[in-house]
């Protein structure tokens, strides 16, 4: 496969047994999970509670030109789209780039405040790529996950780099990174350990 100069980034938080979100997500509980109360979202503690400690990840975050996700990053809303829900993120989302949300349903584009505007997707993970390229110009792309998304894209050899954060907890079940994806042979290029995550970033992707 031919590649272009710019960069298209994996980045997503995982459980220390791999999973980016567990069972049971729920519009109040986004990344689920059945440890306890707030268990998922213990995995974002490091964004959180831990700014400073990681704020060279944080910094990479807002570096991205343009963002993909799938619907279930979005918001857990299934089929039709039967109400304005305009995802987990609030009214001022943090990502402040055009973001790509690969959907089967159709919808008009949703501007929001602080230069985010999502753009949904019904014409498969190539169709958004193309389409966040062109928005990115020569800035990065990223896939932000969930984690079968980001599979889909790591199945198709259309990412170049893949960024984990990994928390020190387990879920036991959920959805879960390199799923359905063929072996593959990672060079881990680096590895950086803060009190809440792990932060590890791979090439030889495909």
């Amino acid at each position: 496969m031919t590649r272009t100069a710019m960069r298209v980034i994996g980045d997503i938080t995982i459980s220390a047994d791999g999973y980016s979100a567990g069972l049971n997500q729920t519009e109040e509980r986004p990344f689920g999970g059945d440890g306890g109360d707030g268990w998922g979202d213990r995995l974002h503690a490091w964004f959180a509670e831990a700014p400073d400690e990681n704020r060279a990840e944080i910094d990479q975050l807002g570096a991205y030109a343009a963002v993909i996700m799938g619907r279930n990053m979005f918001g857990p809303v299934r089929g039709e789209w039967d109400r304005q829900w305009n995802g987990w993120w609030g009214d001022n989302p943090p990502f402040h780039v055009p973001v790509f949300v690969l959907t089967h349903h159709a919808r008009r584009p949703q501007p929001m405040e602080g230069g985010t505007t999502y753009h949904f997707v019904t014409d498969g993970i190539e169709s958004a790529l193309a389409q966040a390229r062109a928005a990115a110009g020569d800035g990065i792309v990223s896939i932000l996950g969930g984690a079968t998304t980001i599979n889909q894209y790591l199945a198709a050899g259309l990412i170049d780099e893949l960024r984990l954060h990994i928390a020190p907890l387990t879920l036991g079940a959920g959805t879960r990174i390199f799923d359905g994806v063929p072996p593959l042979k990672l060079d881990q290029v680096t590895a950086r350990t803060t009190s809440l995550i792990t932060h590890v970033t791979y090439r030889g992707l495909s």
